[in-house]
């Protein structure tokens, strides 16, 4: 069954605020095996700048994604997350995410398409400080394999 076309323009509540914190990101930015001392060394980071430690830019997924569970967890829109794929990702950052961040995340749904039997879902994450500052805009597409019958709304 296809998603519910009515979601385009709905937006979720803001998540609880995120506190970021400089053991995460020096966790994340192992993951990614990027060891610029921005990211782990506070004085590195203030000599470049920055109040203290910076998250990579791609840390802004961990906000992002658990903010995705408002849309994921909503039976009304009718998402089978078993048969879900990530499509695409990207960042748009209005300042860096530092050590200390208080965040919190909105999500919309800016667009539902049906193609070859799948939906398309892309939803847009607003990430900012507790205190209204914006400071990342994520876009993700999440396609939900199989939900159409084939030829249906191609």
């Amino acid at each position: 069954m296809p998603l519910d076309q009515s979601f385009i323009g709905r937006e979720y509540p803001p998540t609880a605020p995120y506190e970021v914190g400089r053991e995460k990101i020096r966790e994340f930015a192992a993951a990614i095996k990027d060891d610029s001392p921005l990211y782990r060394d506070a004085d590195a980071a203030k000599a470049a700048g920055y109040p203290d430690v910076i998250a990579p830019p791609t840390f802004a997924v961990i906000l992002s994604m658990a903010a995705h569970d408002a849309i994921v967890e909503d039976p009304q829109l009718g998402l089978d997350y078993s048969r879900v794929v990530h499509g695409q990702q990207e960042f748009t950052h209005h300042r860096s995410i530092r050590a200390g961040d208080r965040l919190v995340t909105v999500v919309h749904v800016d667009n539902i398409k049906t193609r070859a039997g799948n939906d398309f879902l892309t939803v847009r994450a607003e990430i900012g400080s507790v205190d209204g500052e914006p400071v990342c805009t994520a876009k993700s597409m999440l396609v939900a394999r199989g939900t159409t019958e084939e030829g249906e709304g191609a």
